[in-house]
């Protein structure tokens, strides 16, 4: 005889409707049940193409929806109106009207992007010049609007360029917009890359499935273990008040949040470019070391790779990048910079971050012309290691301005670590936190590791059978489970 099951429904409906409090992040247990639940729907649909990118299209709209809410709306007028003007433009000849109709497309997405991330900050700014008084708006900031408006304008400035051939499905167009492994937080897949395999026919080979299972752990890892627990049991504590705590404990607050927004960020991309794999896509990879460089020019190379080339590509290269002399190309450098500062936020801080990392890319280019030194050229031996260490802290100090969005307290921590440094106080520092520095130790221990390193480790998981893949994630769920604490932590670039 079979016993009734007993279902909760109004549990049940609490779960699958989207939740303010409890957005759907990769690392979160409702995520990793319809995961599994989707692939064995997606497995079924392999050789049926257009069943398949429609079920993955609206599978990424409700995990958009389970993000954002009632805002998925804003997604479909993105994919729906870039969609029309790229047809629009591979039927028209005359310059001026292609003009016109990329000029639209950047109009609609910056637009939004303006409204929902920049009103407030405008109408303070404008009553700040002119004595007025601005009350804030309520503006709800969707989740990783700034991601797929720079991905769908991709596609547009592209077909603008003739560089690609716009597509005839809408639904394929959709599906590149909003397909769900990166579409809250990058990495931003350019249309180029990524249109290309979406009919192709479906298949992982073992080492794309072990690489992909490999990426998902380790970004587990980066994100719930070392991430959440460094930036929950200290480094929250040292910015929120940082004149509550000596300077040697400020400083040790910033190197931990340089790590921890590292492991937030590339933690996040290695699931997303591992899912993809899963699924049969590739992602170019969006991280690469970043501490390792030896100069400012080499971190922007391997720091989130995906927006740095696409602000070179579609905003540094149409200010004239370098073809209009040495102060021209300096220029752009700090106005990209500066306007890539401000696409993480409308704020001070994100301003001033950008402007410190465009005016040391200026000094960069400045020095290698003073000196001779090639494109590309690297420094070796103890220059290596000297460049290693200069930019590592030029990159931290600018996270103090990027962490604190009052400016006052990033000057409290600066205060603290130059006047109030107290190092013999480091003994106890590390005695009451010693499991934070411990995880801070792993973490940059990992980060500085050859890649020989890392490559033998994905190896070594793709020559797993499968039942050792299914154990090691289930170790990695069960370490995530052990480790996190009672509120969902959100990704770090949730909020850009």
């Amino acid at each position: 005889m079979l016993l009734p099951v007993d279902i909760d429904f109004s549990r049940l409906k609490d779960v699958l409707l989207y939740n303010p409090q409890e957005p759907m992040i990769f690392s979160t247990g409702i995520f990793l049940w319809l995961f599994a639940a989707f692939m064995l729907v997606y497995v079924l649909l392999q050789h049926k193409y257009t069943a398949r990118i429609l079920f993955v299209t609206l599978f990424s709209y409700y995990f958009y929806y389970k993000s954002s809410g009632t805002y998925f709306f804003l997604l479909a007028i993105v994919t729906v109106s870039d969609f029309l003007l790229a047809h629009c433009m591979e039927r028209t000849e005359g310059v001026w009207k292609r003009k016109g109709l990329v000029t639209l497309s950047l109009c609609i997405n910056l637009g939004l992007l303006a409204y929902f991330k920049y009103t407030n900050f405008l109408g303070e700014m404008i009553a700040s010049f002119t004595g007025g008084e601005f009350t804030a708006l309520d503006i709800f900031l969707p989740v990783g609007i700034s991601f797929f408006t720079f991905q769908s304008l991709s596609y547009t400035i592209d077909v603008y360029r003739r560089e690609i051939k716009p597509l005839t499905s809408l639904l394929d167009y959709a599906f590149y917009v909003s397909f769900f492994p990166q579409l809250v937080a990058g990495p931003i897949v350019r249309a180029r890359d990524f249109i290309p395999q979406i009919r192709k026919p479906l298949y992982v080979s073992q080492e794309m499935f072990g690489r992909g299972i490999f990426l998902i752990v380790s970004g587990l890892f980066k994100k719930a273990v070392i991430s959440d627990y460094i930036s929950i049991n200290f480094v929250e504590r040292i910015f929120d008040n940082p004149t509550l705590y000596s300077g040697v404990e400020n400083l040790m607050g910033v190197y931990g949040y340089a790590l921890q927004i590292y492991c937030d960020f590339s933690g996040y991309s290695d699931m997303a470019i591992g899912i993809a794999l899963l699924l049969g896509f590739h992602f170019n990879l969006n991280f690469d070391s970043p501490y390792k460089s030896a100069s400012i020019t080499e971190f922007w190379r391997r720091w989130h790779i995906s927006l740095s080339s696409w602000l070179r590509d579609y905003l540094y290269i149409s200010l004239g990048g370098n073809r209009k002399g040495k102060f021209r190309q300096y220029l752009n450098l700090i106005i990209t910079m500066f306007l890539g500062g401000l696409w993480h936020g409308a704020s001070w801080n994100f301003v001033l971050w950008g402007l410190f990392h465009g005016v040391a890319l200026a000094l960069h280019k400045m020095w290698m012309a003073l000196t001779g030194r090639k494109k590309g050229e690297t420094s070796h031996g103890w220059r290596r290691v000297a460049g290693v260490v200069i930019t590592f802290h030029f990159v931290c100090f600018c996270w103090i301005f990027f962490r604190n969005a009052d400016f006052s307290n990033s000057i409290d921590m600066l205060r603290q670590i130059f006047t109030a440094f107290h190092p013999q106080l480091f003994p106890q520092l590390i005695e009451g936190y010693w499991r934070v520095f411990a995880l801070m130790l792993l973490g940059f221990l990992l980060h500085f590791a050859p890649q020989r390193l890392e490559n033998a480790c994905c190896r070594g998981v793709i020559r797993l059978p499968f039942l050792g893949k299914a154990l090691l994630m289930v170790a990695m769920i069960y370490l995530v489970i052990q480790m996190k604490s009672t509120e969902i932590q959100p990704f770090i670039y949730f909020q850009f």
